[in-house]
């Protein structure tokens, strides 16, 4: 068993939850289940393999494809019957991958954490213009993209003026550097305010249809938070 794990375990007594998920100590090993099915009996769940556990955590109930493992809608109605600590690690890897080493990294003295401005200026070709985002406007970006309706993982890293997520809020997966989804959303960010005379990212209704990650359309969700969270700073020149 490596040292992650090791420590995880020993962190707790009978359960956790780790994102959406309960993880429940055995007489003979582990369970596990969606933390919205505490109450359910076991004949109400289906049986899950951890092989299976992969593909349970791709789509969501209405069959949507999850391109962010730690959104909040994995599904409900199963279970997982879990062996040993190998069987969990691998178990937990399906359902949110490097969850528990990061959870480890994170507890160092030192956790390999890598801001915004770092993250970005390692970026060429068509992701180059997230670096012309002010802080400001890359914080409202960031608290739109990261806000805990789309994603689970507690946000450690930051940009100027903009504090990391508080120890007690979403989960105890923690996020070390910025997503793809996070640099994608920046980009559309800018290229948006980049267009003459467009009123840049305005506030739309939200489209249920949208894909998540579909960030042209002004009704996908996080396009409609950041709106949002615009309002509430200054409006400065998001390009230089």
């Amino acid at each position: 068993m490596n040292p992650a794990l090791t420590e995880f375990l020993a962190s707790f007594d009978k359960e956790i939850v780790v994102g959406q998920v309960l993880l429940r100590r055995g007489q003979r090993g582990f369970e596990l289940r969606n933390v919205e099915d505490r109450s359910a009996t076991d004949g109400q769940l289906e049986l899950q393999p951890v092989t299976g556990l992969r593909a349970l955590a791709q789509f969501t109930a209405s069959g949507a494809f999850r391109p962010l493992k730690s959104a909040p809608n994995l599904r409900r109605g199963w279970r997982a019957a879990i062996a040993d600590g190998a069987e969990l690690e691998l178990a937990l890897n399906h359902l949110y991958p490097c969850a528990i080493a990061d959870w480890f990294a994170a507890r160092a003295d030192r956790p390999p954490i890598t801001s915004y401005r770092q993250f970005t200026a390692r970026q060429s070709g068509m992701y180059r213009i997230t670096t012309f985002l002010n802080d400001a406007v890359a914080g409202a970006a960031i608290r739109a993209c990261c806000h805990a309706e789309f994603c689970l993982k507690r946000r450690l890293w930051t940009v100027d003026s903009l504090a990391p997520d508080p120890p007690q809020s979403k989960s105890l997966i923690p996020c070390l550097e910025p997503c793809a989804i996070l640099l994608e959303f920046a980009r559309k960010v800018a290229r948006l305010e980049q267009e003459p005379q467009a009123p840049g990212v305005s506030a739309s209704r939200v489209d249920p249809n949208v894909a998540e990650s579909d960030f042209d359309s002004p009704g996908n969700p996080r396009r409609v938070r950041f709106a949002l969270e615009k309002q509430a700073v200054a409006r400065e020149p998001l390009m230089p």
